[in-house]
């Protein structure tokens, strides 16, 4: 059944999921709160946090702010609680360690007032640091003309803080488990990791809403390397999870463009390794990438041979070389 809005609720809800967040949560919430457009709610998602980040949410005492606190179930359920609880026609994404932009939220309800036809509106990416200071790197996807193909080899949206999604596109894909009995999913909560391609890819291949992005680098994505090689065989096994659930939606789209995707992912997770340091996964993963499509070679030629360079460069080097592997992985994008 389609959420209802009344006349007096917000227009925009922003949605803040919440785990022992206590270290950055206030700087995330002062710059939501710091947006130029102002007529939002904002809803932190409180995921069984142990530290402060319940007490810190509280201390803001903003009318516009409700905490929301819940036993932990994981990102989605985080972001299935909070647009649950969402009365904006407008539902935009932080994670609790991201920072926003002052114009974000208002160049993305412009967006999505003078296109009707798209259902999730994003923007570009500033990295930063554990100190919130820019690394020099970003995310600069494609903007236009985004397919489910695009999703599903590039993820153009980028990161969870990147997105602000009309409320009709995501009640287009709501489902309820048979487990479920509080609340629909929006986000496949099975899933640990890719649930926001996940949910993206199910939306392009399921509804005709659309995906557009903005110019501008109006999220700041934080980058915790002590986080960067953790789970990457895990997270590519969600990632093949995702694909072995979304095939019966659309046989012959997967079969066309899986192999493809799957060197995408690979060189991802090739550079994460790099990231961390790790030669020999990040070999591992450049081999997998190459095996499974020489595309991305095509398609992105510049960013597959700094990707392979940097890669080469740490195996022989070891993790003396990481500055140099980090300068050849992060010139063009992240």
């Amino acid at each position: 059944m389609p959420h209802l809005i009344s006349s007096t609720a917000p227009r925009v809800s922003i949605v803040v999921p919440a785990y022992n967040a206590a270290e950055t949560l206030a700087e995330t919430l002062g710059s939501l709160l710091a947006q130029t457009f102002q007529d939002f709610e904002l809803l932190v998602i409180d995921d069984g946090s142990s530290d402060r980040t319940p007490a810190i949410a509280r201390s803001f005492g903003d009318r516009r702010l409700r905490l929301i606190q819940q036993p932990n179930r994981g990102l989605a359920g985080a972001r299935n609680s909070g647009i649950h609880h969402a009365r904006g026609e407008y539902i935009g994404f932080c994670d609790a360690d991201d920072l926003w932009r002052p114009e974000k939220l208002a160049a993305h309800v412009r967006h999505l007032e003078t296109r009707p036809n798209v259902g999730i509106s994003f923007s570009g990416s500033e990295l930063i640091d554990s100190e919130s200071q820019a690394t020099g790197l970003a995310q600069r996807p494609r903007l236009t003309g985004i397919t489910a193909a695009h999703v599903f080899k590039r993820n153009p949206i980028g990161n969870g803080s990147a997105p602000v999604i009309r409320r009709a596109a995501l009640d287009a894909i709501a489902f309820r488990p048979a487990q479920e009995t509080a609340r629909d999913w929006w986000f496949d909560e099975s899933f640990r990791q890719s649930e926001d391609i996940e949910c993206w890819l199910r939306m392009m291949l399921t509804t005709d809403w659309e995906i557009e992005g903005l110019r501008g680098l109006l999220t700041r994505y934080r980058v915790a390397p002590g986080g960067l090689s953790a789970g990457i065989t895990r997270q590519f096994a969600f990632w093949e999870r995702m694909v072995e659930k979304l095939t019966p939606l659309a046989p012959e789209f997967f079969a066309r463009e899986t192999p493809v995707a799957r060197a995408y992912q690979n060189r991802y997770l090739a550079r994460r390794a790099v990231s961390a340091g790790n030669g020999a996964e990040a070999v591992n993963r450049m081999r997998a990438s190459l095996a499974c499509s020489k595309r991305p070679l095509l398609e992105e030629p510049v960013k597959t041979v700094t990707t392979l360079g940097a890669t080469l460069v740490l195996a022989m080097a070891g993790p003396a070389a990481i500055n140099r592997a980090l300068a050849l992985v992060g010139r063009r994008s992240a």
